[in-house]
């Protein structure tokens, strides 16, 4: 892929210790990805050690560092099993906590569902990468309980969108995503007026 000029999201959601995530981290930029993610829950200190190791390899090397980004809260997380795990938070405040927390550490964006968007948008800012997750174009019953749709998270300031079984599960990929694209254009079209 990036022989034909690809660019590649490694989706591994590293989360150890800061010494094994950032040798994980250096593998990942050694093999040229363009991106990829760390947990949040692993802490200030795991992703400020992760961002310098790829800081100080890239400039060793020559080379572009990949975007770091960090996972606030899967999206199959609920409040009811934040309180089952024993987290006293809702989900939107736990990603808001996580979201700063990633940007004190120096990454370059988060992770999170499309219900957290304008939350991290108001706390981090326009340029902080926003990736989101359990993007669907339909009402389905599956493992992710905080969705969203392909319009309402691009308005609401999601950078890149996760489609996965949306596209891989559908009857018609390309036309899901035809109609992904149509309803991204019609609502920044109604926008506009």
């Amino acid at each position: 892929m990036l022989e034909q000029g690809g660019r590649v999201f490694l989706d591994l959601k590293y989360h150890d210790i800061p010494n094994t995530v950032s040798k994980a981290a250096i593998e990942a930029l050694r093999l040229g990805v363009d991106m990829f993610n760390v947990h949040a829950s692993g802490g200030f200190t795991m992703m400020a050690q992760t961002r310098e190791a790829i800081r100080e390899e890239a400039e060793k090397h020559g080379i572009g560092q990949p975007k770091i980004i960090a996972v606030t809260l899967l999206t199959s997380i609920d409040g009811a099993e934040l309180t089952r795990m024993g987290i006293g938070l809702s989900p939107r405040d736990l990603v808001g906590r996580l979201a700063l927390l990633t940007k004190e550490a120096g990454l370059d964006g988060v992770v999170a569902s499309g219900q957290e968007l304008e939350l991290i948008r108001e706390l981090c800012g326009k340029e902080f990468i926003i990736v989101t997750p359990g993007v669907r174009i339909a009402e389905t019953k599956d493992d992710q309980k905080r969705t969203s749709g392909p319009a309402e998270a691009i308005l609401k300031g999601a950078t890149y969108l996760v489609l996965g079984r949306t596209v891989t599960a559908a009857a018609n990929p390309p036309e899901t995503l035809a109609q992904v694209e149509r309803q991204i254009r019609d609502a920044l079209s109604g926008q506009q007026e």
